[in-house]
């Protein structure tokens, strides 16, 4: 077996060198954290039949999200797909920005106390992602509990048979809403959440589409199988990432510091009638303005030494303290040619760049 480390950090690289010894970090998802770190340990081969039931058993999850996660032998393995895909995503759609979602413990924590727009975001890309990763492991066959999409106008069968199996989002957005359910939500703080969780689960409805496939004689189009199929991961994080932007403050009509009361659109209409407790849009809602992320504080490290690019955002994430700039030599792959049959044949082009840093 192969032990993890105890170390702090917040995500593993997209790319990292594989050795004997690899450190492996899954994300969370729960009720209470959108996004929380777990280090787990690679279980043996002999282990391998149990894997799921002790794999449920060491995540950070509630007495129902537990009995949810040993039911199905392939939600484990979904949930920290979910939750890595998630918080992949989340960093790739924040890479410009002066925030660039830094999950390092300390960091997340304290973020998640605070009703910011980043912290709508968390919640949004969390549901979204499990939501999105449930689907298609229906679709894929990993869950025993459900297969192809069952919409009564899809013929199922026959999507299968000419390799057209729709993601399962009925299945998906059942078990996700039960997963993420608590047991109040009467708080201000609480059914904001629940409204970013929600707008997450919404984008991903609203990019479902439907895909056809004709087979018959010749190729003609004399049958045709439809079946339905989700928007790719980055579509529905591009979408959560227009939302956040245009991210819809609100507050308490009552007692707002006791977290108590309506939620209150600030930028809507000043007072609302009892039955609007909660803005109806498919905006994320926040109640807190963010802090500037300059500096290094208890939500982030700040920018300080981060990489930026002169023409498009040194001057927003340095926060006009100026940048530092460093000349140096690199060669990379160019000219390249396809030849006959089966490889691409590149020469070696050496070349000078500049790479910008905030300064401190």
């Amino acid at each position: 077996s192969k032990q993890i480390p105890d170390l702090q950090l917040a995500l593993i690289p997209l790319a990292y060198p594989l050795s004997r010894h690899c450190y492996h970090w899954d994300l969370l998802l729960t009720g209470n954290e959108p996004l929380s770190i777990l280090p787990l340990t690679v279980e043996s081969e002999e282990a391998v039949g149990k894997t799921h039931y002790k794999l449920c058993d060491r995540l950070k999850l509630e007495r129902k999200q537990r009995r949810m996660c040993r039911r199905d032998p392939g939600v484990a393995e979904t949930l920290m797909e979910a939750i890595s895909m998630s918080a992949l995503e989340c960093q790739y759609q924040f890479r410009f920005e002066r925030w660039n979602c830094t999950l390092d413990g300390r960091f997340r924590s304290n973020l998640l106390k605070r009703g910011f727009k980043e912290t709508a975001f968390l919640y949004a890309i969390s549901s979204a992602g499990l939501t999105h990763a449930m689907a298609k492991a229906c679709s894929a066959g990993r869950m025993e509990r459900c297969t192809c999409d069952e919409a009564p106008d899809l013929e199922n069968r026959k999507a299968w048979q000419w390799g057209g199996c729709g993601d399962n989002l009925k299945y998906s957005n059942k078990f996700v809403k039960e997963f993420l359910s608590k047991k109040s939500n009467k708080d201000l703080r609480a059914r904001m959440d629940l409204h970013n969780t929600n707008v997450g689960m919404k984008v991903i409805k609203a990019g479902v589409e439907t895909t056809c496939k004709c087979h018959g004689v010749s190729g003609s189009c004399t049958v045709q199988t439809c079946w339905r199929q989700l928007s790719p991961f980055h579509e529905i994080g591009k979408q959560l990432k227009q939302r956040y932007e245009t991210s819809l403050k609100v507050g308490s009509i009552t007692n707002e510091a006791a977290g108590e009361g309506d939620i209150n659109p600030a930028r809507m209409q000043p007072s609302l009638a009892p039955s609007d407790q909660i803005p109806r849009t498919t905006d994320l809602i926040h109640t807190d303005d963010s802090p500037s992320f300059c500096r290094i504080s208890k939500y982030s490290l700040g920018t300080s030494g981060r990489k930026c690019y002169k023409d498009k955002n040194c001057e927003s994430i340095c926060c006009g303290r100026g940048y530092n700039t460093q000349s140096r030599v690199v060669t990379k792959p160019c000219q390249c040619q396809v030849r006959w049959c089966c490889y691409v044949e590149c020469k070696q082009c050496t070349q000078r760049e500049e790479v910008y840093t905030c300064k401190d």
